[in-house]
C-alpha cells in the first residue's frame, strides 16, 4: 500500500493543495478531499476471501464493536510515511472508532525534533490515540495490562527483549504480529526469535505469508505461529473522491496545471517512496523506451509524461540522483517529473490515467497504492511478483510483466499498448474498479481484521490462564 502509503507539494509548486482546494472547490467537495492515510494466511488454513465474506456489506455495519472499551498497545518500529506505520495508524484510527482505547509506541525515533513526525503524532492526539515512550516502567505497565500488542513489522521484534526483558513470557501470548515485510535482510533471529510464542501473525498476501513460513522454518529453525492473510482496504474518504466525478475532475485540472501537462496528455505514475526496490529506475527506463517505440513506428499518439511520486526535495538520495541523471542524459526532461512525497495520493490518482506498480525482486506484499488506483478506474501495469498477483488480474485490470531487467521490454511494450488502444485502457479501468467495490473496500478489511481479533484474543485470554 502500499506498502499503502509529506502534504500536496509538488517539484514546481510548493502552495499547498488544501488552499488552492478551499478557493475552487465547494464546501461539500473541500470536505471529500481532506487529507487521509488511505496511501496475512492461516500457515495451516488459509483464510479464503471468497468462502468468508460476502461481497455486499452494509456500510452501516461495523464488525470491531465488539472492541469498545479494550485497551490496545500498537508497537511501530518507526513512525514515517512508509506502508506499515501508516497502515497501523488507520488499525488505530478504526480502533478508536468503536470507542477502544489505542495506545501507541514508535520504537525508533531520531533524537533531533522531526516536523513529519510531529504531524504524524498530532493526527493521532487528534483522534484520541495516545502516546507513550517506547522504554521506561510506563512503557512496561502498559503492556502488561493492555488486551491485546499488536507489533508492527520484524524489526518491532527488538523491542521486545530491549524494554520487557523478563516480562517479555507474560506479553507474548497476547502479542498479534502484523508483518509487511519480504526483504531478507529482516529475517533475522535477533528479530523474529519470539514469532512462535505469540499468539498470532497477520500478512497482507498470501504469497508473503507462504514466504515467511518456508524462510524461516528453513534459515532459522523456528515455526510461524497460527498466521492470517488479511487483505487490505480502501478507505472510505479515497473511495468518497474515487466515485465523485466532480471532485475528480476539479483535483486532475488542479494537478495537471501544476506539473505543466495539458488535459489531453497521458499520464504513467508510480507512486512510492523513491527506492531501487521500488523500480523507479527501471520504469524510467521502459518509459524511455516506450518514446523510442513510438518514434520508430510513427504513432499518432498523445504526448505521454511520466510521473514519479515519492521524491524528498530535502534529502535526494543518491538513487534519486541516478533517475534525475538518466532523465537528463536521456533528454526528457520535459516529460519526466518528480514530485515530493505526500500523505494523501488522491490527487494524483484523480489526475494521471495509468498506474505503475513496479516493485522489484519478491515484489509488494500487497500494495496498497494498486487498490487505490484501481478504484480510480485506472489500469494498472505491475510486476507479477508477490501480492500484486492477488490484486490486479492479467489481462483484465492490467497487464503484468517480469520483476528485473528482463521486465524493461516488457513493460514498454504495454506502455505503448494502452497509449494507443483508449478502449482497452478503459475497460480495464472499470474491470478494475468493480473488483476493488467486490472486495477491497474499508468494510471488507474490517470484517477480515475482526475475525483475526476475536480469535487472537480468545487465545490471549486461554494462554493468560494457562501462565497463572
Amino acid at each position: 500500500m502500499a506498502k499503502h502509503s509529506t502534504g500536496l507539494i509538488s517539484v514546481r509548486n510548493k502552495w499547498p493543495l488544501i488552499i488552492l482546494l478551499c478557493i475552487t472547490l465547494s464546501s461539500a467537495i473541500a470536505f471529500f478531499i481532506r487529507a487521509s492515510f488511505d496511501g496475512s494466511c492461516n500457515s495451516q488454513r488459509f483464510m479464503d476471501d471468497t468462502n468468508q465474506f460476502h461481497s455486499k456489506i452494509a456500510e452501516t455495519e461495523n464488525p470491531l464493536t465488539f472492541m469498545k472499551s479494550k485497551l490496545v498497545l500498537l508497537v511501530s518500529h518507526e513512525l514515517s510515511l512508509s506502508g506499515g506505520p501508516l497502515l497501523l495508524m488507520e488499525l488505530a484510527f478504526l480502533l478508536r472508532g468503536v470507542g477502544t482505547e489505542v495506545v501507541w509506541i514508535t520504537n525508533q525515533k531520531p533524537n533531533e525534533p522531526d516536523e513529519l513526525i510531529y504531524s504524524l503524532e498530532q493526527k493521532m492526539k487528534d483522534r484520541g490515540v495516545q502516546l507513550f515512550t517506547a522504554k521506561g516502567q510506563e512503557a512496561v505497565d502498559i503492556t502488561l495490562k493492555a488486551d491485546l500488542v499488536i507489533l508492527n513489522t520484524a524489526v518491532a521484534g527488538k523491542w521486545l527483549d530491549a524494554v520487557l526483558k523478563e516480562s517479555v513470557p507474560h506479553v507474548l501470548p497476547k502479542v498479534l504480529w502484523w508483518i509487511h515485510e519480504m526483504r531478507g535482510h529482516y529475517f533475522k533471529l535477533e528479530y523474529v526469535k519470539h514469532l512462535p510464542f505469540v499468539a498470532g501473525a497477520m500478512i497482507d498476501s498470501h504469497t508473503t505469508a507462504e514466504y515467511w513460513k518456508n524462510r524461516t522454518s528453513a534459515r532459522l529453525g523456528i515455526k510461524m505461529p497460527e498466521t492470517y492473510v488479511v487483505h487490505l482496504g480502501n478507505s472510505k474518504d479515497l473511495m468518497e473522491v474515487a466515485e465523485d466525478s466532480v471532485a475528480r475532475r476539479v483535483l486532475r485540472e488542479h494537478i495537471r496545471e501544476s506539473l505543466g501537462v495539458r488535459k489531453e496528455d497521458l499520464l504513467f505514475a508510480i507512486i512510492n517512496s523513491v527506492s531501487r526496490g521500488k523500480g523507479q529506475d527501471l520504469f524510467l527506463r521502459s518509459f524511455y523506451e516506450s518514446l523510442q517505440l513510438v518514434q520508430e513506428k510513427k504513432l499518432q499518439v498523445p504526448s505521454m509524461h511520466a510521473v514519479i511520486v515519492g521524491s524528498d526535495i530535502n534529502a535526494q538520495t543518491k538513487f534519486e540522483i541516478e533517475l534525475r541523471n538518466f532523465v537528463a542524459e536521456k533528454k526528457i526532461q520535459d516529460c519526466v517529473h518528480f514530485v515530493n512525497r505526500t500523505l494523501n495520493v488522491t490527487p494524483y490518482l484523480a489526475s494521471i490515467d495509468i498506474l505503475v506498480q513496479n516493485s522489484q525482486a519478491r515484489g509488494e506484499c500487497f500494495g496498497r497504492i494498486t487498490i487505490e488506483a484501481m478504484a480510480f478506474q485506472l489500469p494498472v501495469l505491475g510486476t507479477a511478483a508477490g501480492g500484486t498477483t492477488e490484486i490486479a488480474v492479467n489481462g483484465n485490470t492490467g497487464w503484468l510483466h517480469p520483476a528485473g531487467k528482463e521486465g524493461v521490454t516488457p513493460l514498454a511494450q504495454n506502455i505503448v499498448r494502452l497509449t494507443t488502444d483508449v478502449e482497452t485502457r478503459l475497460k480495464m479501468g472499470k474491470q478494475g474498479s468493480a473488483r476493488v467495490r467486490e472486495m477491497f473496500l474499508e468494510q471488507h478489511m474490517s470484517h477480515r481484521i475482526s475475525l483475526v481479533l476475536k480469535e487472537v484474543l480468545q487465545m490471549a485470554k486461554k494462554n493468560a490462564k494457562g501462565l497463572k
